[in-house]
């Protein structure tokens, strides 16, 4: 059987290395112009991302959310730091509750115009989770533990990635909203949608994991 599977690999590299790959003749076309005027997003990234590789961009967000069940697994018989240290000294709080505040405006600048310019649901839940981040080396523990509860940021986690599971398979479906006028908010159908979806899920996913590493670990 192992023959079997040497013949298959080189009649594979074979393949790869003598066989000429067949390319289409792009000289009249441009693939960003493309996927701009398919799309409707002057931001070729958000429309590939969102459109082009959705299917790609699904299991993305499945990904990141089995690693944040997988932190809370691993460490659920762990026993509890004894004592967490914060800041506490004034500039190092004001600095970091700064940078919190730049960090949660640009998420959420990203959010709602990342399909418009450089930017996107990815980064602005990293910008997100930054700012919480920051806040969490500033605040304590149990402060941030019962805001989480009190939002009920675990279940609009949850609800943020049906949400955009059952957008996205809507879409690849066939069945997408109307475009609108390119370069303005509310252009490109579905899109500025899952960019705020995608969001809400990887700041409030990354709150989470904070909070279960600095309740087993403490701040490192």
């Amino acid at each position: 059987m192992k023959w079997i599977y040497i013949a298959a690999g080189i009649a594979l590299y074979v393949k790869f290395m003598v066989l000429p790959n067949p390319a289409a003749d792009l000289s009249d076309m441009s693939i960003v112009e493309s996927v701009v005027q398919d799309s409707g997003v002057p931001n070729a990234v958000s429309g590939i991302i969102f459109r082009n590789r959705l299917y790609d961009t699904i299991f993305e967000v499945v990904v990141f959310s089995i690693a944040i069940m997988g932190a809370k697994f691993l460490l659920a018989d762990e026993k509890p730091f004894c004592t967490i240290y914060q800041f506490t000294d004034k500039p190092s709080i004001v600095l970091a509750r700064l940078g919190a505040t730049i960090a949660a405006l640009v998420g959420i600048e990203l959010a709602i115009r990342g399909h418009l310019s450089p930017g996107g649901g990815f980064a602005a839940g990293v910008a997100g989770g930054t700012a919480i981040g920051l806040v969490a080396i500033t605040s304590s523990f149990q402060w941030m533990q019962g805001f989480y509860k009190r939002w009920q940021a675990a279940r609009w986690e949850k609800v943020s990635v049906l949400i955009f599971i059952v957008l996205a398979v809507i879409t690849l479906t066939g069945v997408e909203l109307p475009q609108g006028e390119l370069q303005t908010l509310v252009s490109a159908a579905v899109i500025p949608i899952l960019n705020i979806l995608v969001a809400v899920k990887v700041a409030l996913g990354s709150w989470a994991v904070i909070l279960v590493f600095i309740h087993h670990r403490g701040l490192l």
